[in-house]
């Protein structure tokens, strides 16, 4: 049977692109150990039983998840999380939904220490909120574009995936103050806000001189339903306004983070750090603090 060369192409590109996926999204001990180690650095609480969670939703610490068009929570015990994951978990769910047409499936969000399951890590990050699972889609295109978009947000340095086989889920875990920047730059500039009761989206942009197009668009949301105690980004720029400046933010070095590695997650260059910082050679130490201006990369 002749194949076409075109064909034939296709097939081994496909072929290449899907070991590269299944490569990077195996996990490591080493990406156990990050999240980890990310968790005690930025100060998350390992919650030790279900009792601890009610201080911690009162304090704003902890936010609850709820299900909504983009979102359906399947046999989740305990639906809340830190805010950058509950954030970055709704704007990927509004994303899957406009992809794909069908909700993102979450199977489990935080854990407390006693009821991670038998083959769970001890270094799991469950217990802090910063995590959650998702179901993996029955169908191709969907499979392929959460794969794509959860494999270019972790070559943003904004979280860490794995695909587990037992049960088989996407573990994803989210860097907070990595993703809450990225964010802002998408955003240009933002602050937070929390729904209260009455509230409507189209009362809450014209309050804050954007339009509605822009909340959902900086939100990951679609239509108009909101939650009293649902958090939002609101924009004090607008997106289309590319005058707008970013303010230096200072990052924290992580293990196993390079110069070359930090420079894309905010899009700029090695050499501006490196001028920024007064820095003569390329080594850095965990937990030294650099001052970097997001954009104007060449």
């Amino acid at each position: 049977m002749f194949v076409p060369r075109l064909a034939i192409l296709t097939l081994i590109l496909a072929a290449a692109f899907h070991a590269a996926q299944a490569q990077t999204l195996r996990g490591s001990s080493d990406s156990v150990q990050r999240q980890h180690s990310v968790a005690v650095q930025d100060g998350f609480e390992f919650i030790e039983t279900g009792s601890q969670i009610a201080s911690l939703v009162d304090s704003g610490t902890l936010l609850r998840v709820r299900e909504n068009r983009n979102i359906v929570l399947h046999q989740v015990s305990y639906p809340y999380a830190l805010p950058a994951t509950k954030l970055l978990l709704e704007r990927l769910g509004g994303q899957y939904r406009r992809a794909c047409g069908e909700k993102l499936t979450v199977t489990s969000l935080l854990r407390p220490m006693d009821q991670q399951p038998a083959n769970a890590s001890s270094r799991s990050v469950h217990p802090a909120g910063m995590a959650f699972d998702l179901r993996i889609p029955s169908r191709g295109r969907c499979r392929a574009w959460l794969q794509q978009t959860l494999l270019s947000l972790e070559g943003s340095g904004v979280l860490d995936v794995t695909r587990e086989r037992y049960p088989p889920h996407y573990h994803v875990a989210v860097f907070s103050d990595p993703y809450m920047d990225y964010v802002a730059r998408l955003t240009n500039s933002t602050r937070e806000y929390f729904v209260r009761r009455g509230d409507t989206l189209s009362g809450i942009a014209s309050s804050a001189g954007v339009t509605v197009a822009q909340l959902r668009e900086v939100n990951g949301i679609t239509g108009d339903f909101i939650n009293a105690g649902q958090q939002l980004l609101i924009p004090t720029t607008t997106v289309a306004n590319a005058t707008a400046t970013i303010e230096k933010v200072s990052y924290k070095v992580r293990r196993g983070d390079t110069l070359w590695h930090i420079a894309r997650r905010f899009n700029t260059s090695v050499n501006r750090i490196r001028s920024q910082n007064g820095l003569t050679s390329d080594l850095l130490a965990i937990n030294q603090v650099l001052q970097i201006t997001p954009g104007g990369s060449s």
